[in-house]
């Protein structure tokens, strides 16, 4: 399995108990809702599978996991810090009314004067806004994700539809 045909559940912070139970970090809003028989934790970027003995939602991102063949504490502490992956498949599906604009990452960004951009490849949060990066005639172009620019957003197609400002492509084509 590859870490890209996987979601980060989250992370294992430190073990409890004597008998190989851990605590994990939870960063998946509804992990509460998905059946986990087996899961993968990164162990020096290799993701190794384990059978989930039993796992106990606590609160909103906390949990505690029993795994199969780990049943000692100090076969659970090699276990601490590594971060915890699901594959896809079991991702629950968001619902349109919660789908937000981190959400167009793997979008085709389609400008209203350039035409088709190129996939977002990434959505990346700052302090005032969020920035989208398309590869573009073998180039990274960043644009803003704001009302002056999106002009539409058609979730089932997978395309957004934009107007970027006059000579933005040109600063990133030039170079």
């Amino acid at each position: 399995m590859k870490t890209e045909d996987c979601f980060r559940l989250g992370s294992i912070l430190k073990t409890k108990g004597l008998k190989g139970e851990m605590q994990l970090y939870i960063d998946f809003e509804d992990a509460d809702t998905i059946k986990i028989k087996s899961l993968f934790v990164d162990i020096a970027g290799k993701l190794v599978p384990y059978f989930v003995s039993s796992i106990k939602f606590l609160q909103k991102n906390q949990a505690y996991l029993y795994l199969e063949d780990v049943d000692t504490i100090e076969k659970a502490a090699m276990l601490v810090k590594k971060d915890i992956y699901l594959p896809n498949k079991v991702k629950p599906k968001k619902k349109k009314e919660e789908f937000t604009l981190k959400d167009v990452k793997g979008f085709i960004a389609v400008d209203e004067t350039h035409g088709e951009l190129g996939e977002i490849l990434d959505v990346v949060e700052y302090p005032q806004q969020l920035i989208a990066s398309v590869n573009f005639k073998n180039k990274e172009v960043l644009f803003p994700l704001n009302v002056d620019i999106i002009k539409g957003i058609d979730v089932d197609g997978g395309e957004i539809y934009i107007a970027l400002p006059d000579g933005l492509l040109d600063v990133y084509l030039e170079s």
